[in-house]
């Protein structure tokens, strides 16, 4: 290919007035009127063809890609070709004659997404559930093909059958071809003349149909389940889309889960946490017992192991954590409160009736009085 900015000596990245200056003196030059003689007219014939070139932005451009305007038909251009010739030279694309031709009526189908609300017992253990799903299946009467049984269809008048319509057009490189798909065919390159009555000519239907879904043991809400080639049918019964299940699990009345851990808080009246006791809690396990230590107080923790949700992937379980708050009675009739007194009295942690506790007389309400002042 010819170096024109060698033949205008100019820099690849000259300005238009750089090029224009360079063409003017070297005209001046090689004039076949000031400087006769064939090895002359051939130079002035060089730098007019530079010039030309890298005078018009668009040529510029295409030069610089590699295409030459006067490189002929040994360069592949001045003849008949295809735009997608060239950008398969510049890009590596896959055009060129005998391309990709008419498309198949076959088409993948779309996914599609449903949701699935489940109670924690399912989440935990895992379950099977019957999903109700609305879709497109293949049409029962033409069988995916689109066209009335015993019918066939005929090739394009349009496009004859190639699936495209293609365009000569005239440009600085020479015939331009371009193609655009057939609206006729719509790119088939065959014509359907007797669509199904049933499908339309799609290939396809919509209908309800029943499928059971293995839900494993340890999802939680947000939990997507891919069940493949359980989408929708492709158009021409094309192969069906995929269909994801997103999980949703129903609010518990007892349990917070947090990870694969169950959380839950129990009240525990004010005599049992003093004294101890041992209280019955419902579990997704059953009834379980739980141990009430003596002097348990408000947000203390009992750990029943191993009875939360299993781990979704890979072995074992979670664990139940019990939070405890204790009871503080809001009303005593007047026997309990005599009991109530009698055990402050006996502990130091009576009110002396009509005056504050003295700050150093022991009691509890002298310590917390204490505390307070070291603030």
């Amino acid at each position: 290919m010819n170096d024109y900015y060698a033949d205008l000596g100019v820099a690849r990245d000259a300005s238009p007035e750089d090029i224009k200056r360079a063409y003017r003196k070297a005209a001046r030059r090689l004039h076949p009127d000031v400087n006769p003689g064939a090895e002359a007219e051939e130079q002035f014939k060089k730098v007019s063809q530079a010039y030309d070139v890298l005078s018009d932005a668009e040529k510029r451009r295409a030069y610089d890609l590699g295409a030459d305007p006067y490189a002929g038909a040994a360069a592949g251009f001045g003849q008949g070709f295809s735009f997608s010739d060239i950008m398969d030279a510049f890009f590596g694309g896959q055009g060129g004659p005998g391309g990709p031709g008419p498309r198949s009526r076959q088409t993948r189908g779309q996914d599609a997404l449903v949701r699935l609300d489940i109670d924690l017992a399912d989440a935990a253990f895992g379950a099977e559930k019957q999903l109700t799903i609305d879709t497109a299946v293949a049409c029962g009467t033409c069988h995916g093909e689109g066209m009335q049984p015993g019918t066939s269809t005929r090739t394009c008048d349009v496009c004859e059958g190639r699936g495209e319509i293609r365009q000569v057009q005239r440009s600085f490189l020479g015939n331009v071809m371009t193609s655009r798909p057939c609206m006729t065919c719509q790119g088939f390159g065959q014509v359907i003349t007797d669509p199904c009555y049933e499908c339309s000519g799609d290939g396809r239907v919509r209908t309800r149909r029943t499928l059971t879904l293995k839900v494993p043991a340890g999802v939680d809400t947000g939990t997507r389940i891919q069940l493949a080639g359980e989408g929708e049918v492709g158009q021409g019964a094309g192969p069906a889309g995929d269909l994801y299940v997103e999980v949703s699990v129903r609010k518990h009345p007892t349990f917070q889960r947090r990870g694969d851990d169950l959380h839950a808080t129990i009240e525990v009246p004010m005599t049992a946490a003093a004294l101890g006791a041992n209280l019955a809690m419902e579990t997704l396990d059953g009834s379980r017992d739980l141990d009430i230590a003596r002097g348990t107080q408000s947000g203390d923790t009992i750990t029943l192991r191993g009875l939360g949700v299993t781990h979704l992937r890979g072995g074992g379980r979670g664990d139940v954590i019990v939070h405890t708050m204790v009871q503080t009675p809001t009303r005593v009739d007047a026997e309990q409160e005599e009991l109530l007194r009698r055990l402050a009295a006996l502990r130091g942690e009576e009110r002396p009736e009509g005056r504050l506790a003295n700050p150093g007389d022991g009691s509890l309400f002298g310590k917390l009085r204490d505390a307070f002042k070291a603030r």
